[in-house]
């Protein structure tokens, strides 16, 4: 027989998730994009919204459905592939924005839903608790992401580009099923945050690109004493024409060891150094060359 009190937590906590699906459903959108199944987007502002970036798979004839049933127009400001998120706007957007959770509040064990909004037939949701906070990392297509959140639920299809909320509606991170190579994973409110932004002035992000293909290669140890103990470095594999790292001079079997005074042993240490910051700039670029040091003068350029 079933006690009374466990009975009434179990209706609190029933309601208390149900009064969070609708506070959140407020602020999602249906996006229509692409052919197949439209995903989900979040008001971020009265006239912006936040998506995921492999929902829009058009530049024109966007179009978003609104809680209250309409339908609109919206236009693409910018998206970064990297992250997986776009960003749209609605001309005279009256939308209400989502409540965002503080920086930091996703912990291992919350409690957490996934909500969308893959149709008019209203919002979906499903929920789960959060099983991992990590980060940074560095997504399949490249990109240096602060973190990430996996949660234990299921991202039914649609449900890319809408958000994950707590246990008071409050957005926690944006949900892509394919940040993660086909694992659900969100990204976090405060890489949102400051990917939208970029976004809203530039339209892009910005990353350095050299035109190099790599692979990381172990030095020998007495080349290693003469690069003050590094134990391994980038082996230059192919240059394209016409790239940064072709106009500065390396060459195939070159073996990069720093970039603009920091060592570079790895693909993620040459990646953290092609940053926004570096587009542009010239930078001493260290190489062995037949088994010497030597040293080439490089601008970096912007990945497209």
């Amino acid at each position: 027989m079933t006690d009374h009190s466990d009975a009434t937590v179990l209706t609190e906590l029933s309601n208390a998730l149900a009064n969070a699906v609708e506070k959140a459903a407020e602020s999602i959108v249906t996006v229509k994009a692409r052919r197949r199944l439209p995903g989900s987007g979040v008001a971020w502002a009265a006239d912006v919204i936040v998506t995921a970036n492999h929902i829009v798979e058009r530049d024109e004839d966007i179009t978003m459905g609104l809680p209250d049933g309409t339908e609109k127009t919206a236009t693409l400001v910018g998206r970064d592939q990297g992250s997986d998120l776009a960003v749209l706007r609605l001309a005279g957007g009256s939308l209400t924005p989502a409540e965002r959770a503080p920086d930091g509040s996703a912990r291992v064990g919350h409690m957490v839903l996934a909500v969308g909004r893959p149709s008019s037939d209203g919002p979906t949701a499903s929920s789960g608790v959060i099983s991992v906070v990590g980060g940074p990392w560095r997504s399949f297509a490249g990109a240096q992401v602060e973190g990430y959140i996996r949660a234990d639920l299921t991202l039914y299809p649609g449900f890319s580009g809408g958000p994950l909320v707590d246990s008071a509606g409050r957005v926690v991170g944006i949900n892509s099923s394919h940040l993660g190579r086909g694992a659900g994973l969100s990204l976090p409110i405060n890489a949102v945050s400051r990917i939208t932004d970029a976004l809203l002035k530039g339209g892009r992000i910005k990353r350095g690109y050299l035109g190099i293909g790599n692979q990381p290669v172990r030095l020998p140890a007495g080349l290693a004493e003469r690069v003050g103990g590094q134990e391994s470095g980038l082996l230059i594999v192919s240059v394209e024409a016409g790239t940064p790292a072709d106009k500065a001079g390396l060459l195939v079997g070159d073996i990069v060891i720093s970039l603009g005074g920091n060592k570079v042993q790895d693909t993620d240490d040459l990646q953290n150094a092609l940053g926004p910051e570096s587009v542009g700039k010239t930078e001493k670029l260290g190489v062995l060359r037949g088994g010497e040091p030597t040293e080439l003068s490089i601008t970096i350029g912007e990945r497209s």
